[in-house]
């Protein structure tokens, strides 16, 4: 594993690995036109999502905070932001963000431009030299501590606990001894591990304030659930013979590994410290990712076990799946195979295979579900319904 990589530099100083241009849709209204404008522009990538102007309060937060920071990702070169109008989460507000962050933003108003087909051949036109400027952003060499990593698992089954998240796990602790942040996320499966996950806190209030997340998410699933709360797992996970939600999470936590927690951010917040955060979010993978692409993961390491061929639009996602047999099963969908602890092989052995892929991936190559195109959709976590 090399101790560098080559990437983006951008103008607030973070570092992609990618050089995506974007379009983003303010609103869902807007999607039909940004994805009119991708299909005839290629190497553009549409990040469409179906949220609208239905929320408030602490939902219409986290939805225009998930919005301005996707915009400020380091994989994305340039963006064009297309409004529509009327909408709650302005597009000049999406834009003014990704333009204070120093980044090429340009923007088209739908009602403006007096109409879609009108709005949509001017945006061919500015996507077309977005592209021109992006292609002229040349690789230069940057140290592991400039990467961000996001942490998810989904279609977790019994063995995912002991193969495919431990590995994950000593993955993690190796890129925060290099300097690198890690960003743990799903707090919905964390439940019953509030005294694991302070312990580890590097103080007494992050300690709190993971005590307070976690405690409040399994009073939250209580309050919905009822005695059915602590039986809170998927059809999926019962399938891969996963018992309860806290053995869900004890295995959730796994892929952390045994670092110092220093920050505990809101859902797509941009952390402030460096090493590992625990960030505020669902266990719904697409949402997670969302919220995991805000907060300026350049790539996510993403474990499975009964198969999951999900992506992110602008992210990369490497998947570590949990048995040797789904491995060989689902091959075109999984980049690593824990499954070999259950052969002799270490979880060590695991985390220097994990290494080494994100190294290859942060230098260039590309993951199983960039390959396959499976790139998902912006999915922004409803705090007020989800849990």
């Amino acid at each position: 594993m090399t101790q560098t990589f080559k990437g983006y530099e951008r103008g607030d100083g973070t570092i992609g690995i990618r050089n995506y241009v974007a379009i983003l849709p303010s609103v869902s209204c807007a999607n039909p036109v940004a994805e009119a404008i991708a299909r005839e522009v290629s190497g553009v990538v549409p990040l469409l999502h179906s949220n609208g102007c239905g929320r408030g309060g602490c939902d219409l937060m986290a939805q225009s905070v998930a919005l301005q920071n996707i915009g400020k990702n380091p994989n994305i070169a340039a963006l064009l932001v297309i409004g529509l109008g009327c909408e709650v989460v302005s597009a000049e507000g999406v834009a003014m963000m990704s333009a204070f962050a120093n980044r090429r933003v340009e923007r088209i108003m739908i009602q403006e431009e007096g109409g879609s087909r009108k709005a949509t051949e001017k945006g061919i036109r500015i996507a077309r030299e977005l592209l021109e400027y992006a292609n002229g952003i040349e690789k230069k060499d940057f140290p592991m501590d400039r990467l961000v990593v996001g942490l998810e698992c989904g279609g977790s089954d019994a063995f995912s606990g002991i193969t495919a998240n431990p590995g994950v796990g000593a993955a993690s602790d190796k890129l925060v001894s290099l300097g690198a942040t890690v960003i743990l996320t799903e707090t919905t499966e964390m439940i019953g591990t509030a005294h694991i996950l302070s312990s580890r806190a590097k103080n007494e209030e992050i300690s709190n304030q993971l005590v307070e997340l976690i405690e409040g998410q399994e009073k939250k699933a209580n309050d919905v659930l009822g005695a059915l709360a602590k039986q809170a797992i998927s059809p999926g996970n019962m399938d891969g013979g996963m018992s309860c939600i806290r053995e869900k999470a004890l295995g959730c936590i796994a892929k952390a590994g045994s670092s110092t927690i220093n920050q505990v951010t809101a859902y797509g917040e941009i952390p402030s410290e460096k090493g590992l955060i625990v960030m505020d979010g669902p266990g719904y993978d697409t949402e997670s990712m969302t919220g995991l692409a805000a907060a300026g993961a350049q790539v996510i390491l993403f474990s499975t076990g009964m198969g999951n061929p999900i992506g992110f639009p602008v992210v990369p996602v490497i998947k570590v799946v949990s048995t040797s047999q789904t491995y060989n099963h689902l091959q075109d969908d999984i980049d690593i195979n824990a499954g070999i602890v259950l052969e002799g092989k270490s979880i060590n052995d695991v985390g220097e295979s994990i290494m080494t892929l994100v190294s290859e991936v942060a230098n260039g190559r590309q993951t199983r579900a960039e390959i396959n195109k499976q790139n998902g959709i912006l999915c922004i976590y409803t705090q007020t319904t989800s849990f």
